[in-house]
């Protein structure tokens, strides 16, 4: 028997959900579709994925509904990961352009 304060979450809250993730993986093959080139097609992409994991991990994973301290514990690792790299990448641009300048 289920325990009196376990609660249901409607099933056309899934629907929506899943609905919504069919028009995001839509979108993702449009952007191939129309030939999107460069910085806007990457961008696209990783804003769409972006939207569909965490519709994914909000309503999947049942995140929207718990503490905030159990949220920032999952989510905070991956976020210094991103950082972490983009200033990596930021710093091998700065070496790259410093060895070409310096080393011709």
């Amino acid at each position: 028997m289920d325990a009196p304060h376990q609660r249901q979450h409607p099933i056309g809250l899934y629907l929506k959900v899943w609905l919504l993730l069919f028009v995001l993986s839509t979108f993702s093959y449009l952007v191939d579709v129309f030939h999107f080139t460069g910085y806007v097609r990457w961008t696209l992409i990783v804003a769409l994925m972006l939207a569909k994991a965490g519709l994914i991990v909000a309503i999947f994973m049942h995140l929207r509904w718990e503490r905030l301290a159990l949220i920032g514990a999952i989510l905070l690792p991956p976020l210094c990961l991103l950082v972490l790299s983009g200033m990596m990448m930021v710093e091998s641009d700065y070496t790259l352009l410093t060895r070409l300048a310096n080393f011709r």
